[in-house]
């Protein structure tokens, strides 16, 4: 049975960890929203390379710009000038490689900001 000097020891003892608690939920949030982030990047450059590997013409590059911004489209609003679309012209058995890069791309609750790349290669006409 607790003495009446050790009644609000719990309370003390709560405000103490509530900070610590909160900052390690926020950072786990934080984490798993960048993660989930990096994954789209990785998925919409994949798509973006499948396109720039099999397409030919002057379009390619702009087709596969626009494939990985409308992958990414719900999670992460890109824009062309951070998708680059390597090399200019595809021939075959050479690689094609798309690189995504997000520079300061805010963590969720504003704790801080981090740049994110996806990439993705495949060979040229498959």
């Amino acid at each position: 049975m607790p003495t009446t000097r050790d009644r609000g020891a719990a309370a003390v003892e709560f405000a103490i960890i509530l900070p610590l608690l909160l900052a390690l939920t926020l950072g786990i949030l934080a984490f798993g929203y960048a993660f989930h982030v990096q994954t789209v990047l990785d998925n919409a450059a994949r798509d973006a390379v499948r396109i720039a590997a099999l397409e030919t013409g002057t379009s390619r590059i702009s087709a596969a710009r626009q494939t990985a911004i409308d992958s990414a489209a719900p999670t992460i609003a890109l824009q062309a000038s951070q998708i680059r679309v390597t090399p200019t012209s595809c021939t075959t058995g050479g690689n094609a490689r798309v690189t995504i890069t997000v520079v300061d791309m805010p963590l969720l609750g504003g704790i801080g900001a981090i740049t994110l790349t996806g990439t993705g290669t495949m060979r040229c006409n498959g």
